[in-house]
C-alpha cells in the first residue's frame, strides 16, 4: 500500500477529444504518473458537449475519433505504469454527467446513447454495466443556462470538483458549488465522487484516495457505490 493511499483521477480531457482541452493523451498520462496518481479514467466531452471532432461523421468514424484521447493515455499508460480507464462526459444543454463503466465496443453498438434522454441514458447505461455521476451540479456559468438535478437518474455525485476549489485553477473558482454538491448527494443517499476537470498539465490536486489498487473500471465503480474511499481531493490538501 502507499503512503498515502491510492489516488485516482476521475474528470479529465485530453486535446484529441475535447475542444477545450489543451494537452493531449499522453501528455496528461505522464504528469499524473510524475504527480504520483496510480489511475485515471479519461472523460472527455461526447457528442453534444464540448467535442474536438467533427459532428458530421459517421457514428463509427465519430466514435473511433473520439477514442483517441483515452487510446494514447492508455498505451503511455502501459508503458510507465499508469492505470487509464475510460469513461465520457455527457451534455444536456449544459448540465453534464459522468459515464463509466462501458467502453469504445458498446459506443459502437449502442449510436442511440447520442440522442438519449436522460432518462434514457441511465437506462442503458445500467444495463450495460455502467454508472454515472451528475458532474459539478451547482456550477454557475453563462454556458450552464441553469441548475437541473436528476437524483432518480444518476448513482453518483460529483461532491467535490477541484477546479472550484483548487488554489491552481483558474476558472469556475467557488467552493460553494462543492458544498453544495456535497449536501445535495448526501441529502438523496448518492454515492461521491471527486475530479480535477482537467484540460492541461497542470495538476490541480483534486481526485479520490481508496486505500487499495483498484482492479479495472468496473472495480472503480464498485467501489464507489459502496462508499470505500478514503478520501475526495479538493485540490487544497494536496501538494506536489
Amino acid at each position: 500500500m502507499e503512503d498515502q493511499g491510492y489516488r485516482y483521477e476521475t474528470h479529465m480531457h485530453t486535446a484529441e477529444s475535447s475542444a477545450c482541452a489543451r494537452s493531449t493523451g499522453e501528455e496528461m498520462a505522464r504528469a499524473y504518473k510524475q504527480a504520483g496518481y496510480t489511475g485515471i479514467t479519461i472523460t472527455d466531452h461526447f457528442f453534444y458537449g464540448n467535442t474536438a471532432v467533427d459532428r458530421s461523421l459517421s457514428w463509427n468514424a465519430w466514435v473511433e475519433q473520439f477514442c483517441r484521447g483515452y487510446e494514447h493515455a492508455k498505451k503511455c499508460g502501459d508503458e510507465i505504469g499508469l492505470q487509464v480507464f475510460f469513461g465520457w462526459e455527457s451534455c444536456y444543454q449544459g448540465t453534464e454527467f459522468l459515464v463509466y463503466g462501458l467502453d469504445r465496443e458498446w459506443l459502437l453498438a449502442h449510436p442511440e446513447i447520442r440522442d438519449a434522454t436522460v432518462e434514457e441514458q441511465y437506462r442503458m447505461v445500467h444495463e450495460g454495466g455502467g454508472m454515472i455521476s451528475h458532474a459539478h451540479p451547482f456550477r454557475e456559468e453563462p454556458y450552464i443556462p441553469g441548475i437541473r438535478l436528476y437524483p432518480e437518474y444518476v448513482d453518483a455525485v460529483e461532491g467535490v470538483n477541484a477546479t472550484h476549489t483548487s488554489p491552481k485553477s483558474f476558472a469556475h473558482r467557488n467552493p460553494v458549488f462543492n458544498e453544495r454538491a456535497l449536501s445535495y448527494g448526501r441529502e438523496h443517499g448518492l454515492a461521491l465522487t471527486a475530479g480535477s476537470d482537467q484540460h492541461t498539465t497542470g495538476m490541480l490536486g483534486g481526485g479520490m484516495v481508496f486505500s487499495r489498487r483498484l482492479a479495472d473500471v468496473h472495480d472503480f465503480c464498485r467501489a464507489v457505490l459502496a462508499g470505500e474511499a478514503l478520501r475526495l481531493l479538493d485540490g487544497l490538501s494536496v501538494t506536489f
